[in-house]
C-alpha cells in the first residue's frame, strides 16, 4: 500500500459501522447455544460474525497509512459520499422498490409486479414504454408458469 493514498469518505466511519455490527452479531449468534459444538445452532452465525471482525480490524489497519480525503467541511464529506454511492438513478430505483412493496399490500402480486417492471425498464433504459410493456408482460408469464406450475404456489 502506497502511504499517499487517500482515505475515501465515509471509510473511516463504515469501518467502525462494521466492528459494532461485527460484536453486536457475534454476542447474539453467542446468546444462541453459546461453544457448545461445532455443529450448534450458533456456530454458523458465530462464524460469520468472527469473519466480520477480521475483515474490520483488517480495513481499520489498512485505514492507518492513507491521509484524509480532500473534503472542507462535513457537508462537503456527505455530498461526496452521497455522490460516490448514491447516484440518481440508484435513488429513484430504490424508491421504485419501495413504493413496489407498499403496492404489494394493496394490488395483487402481479399487478405491482407488472408496474413495477415497466417503470423500472422505462426509467433505466431511457423510455421505450412499448418494449417495457412487452418485457414485463413476458417476465409476468414466465414467473406465473414458474410459481405455479414448478413450485405449486399461487401467488395473490
Amino acid at each position: 500500500m502506497n502511504k499517499t493514498d487517500k482515505m475515501l469518505v465515509g471509510e473511516r466511519t463504515f469501518c467502525v459501522l462494521l466492528l459494532l455490527a461485527s460484536l453486536v452479531i457475534f454476542y447474539l449468534a453467542y446468546q444462541i447455544s453459546g461453544f457448545s459444538s461445532v455443529n450448534s445452532p450458533g456456530a454458523f452465525p458465530i462464524g460469520v460474525a468472527l469473519v466480520m471482525i477480521l475483515s474490520a480490524v483488517k480495513i481499520a489497519f489498512e485505514l492507518i497509512g492513507k491521509t484524509r480525503p480532500d473534503c472542507s467541511d462535513w457537508l462537503d464529506a456527505f455530498r461526496q459520499f452521497r455522490d460516490t454511492h448514491f447516484p440518481r438513478r440508484t435513488l429513484v430505483f430504490g424508491l421504485l422498490a419501495v413504493a413496489y412493496l407498499a403496492a404489494i399490500q394493496w394490488a395483487s402480486f402481479y399487478v405491482s409486479t407488472f408496474a413495477f417492471l415497466v417503470l423500472s425498464i422505462v426509467y433505466l433504459r431511457g423510455g421505450r414504454v412499448l418494449n417495457a410493456i412487452l418485457i414485463a408482460a413476458v417476465l409476468l408469464v414466465l414467473i406465473y408458469l414458474l410459481f405455479s406450475l414448478a413450485f405449486s404456489v399461487y401467488l395473490p
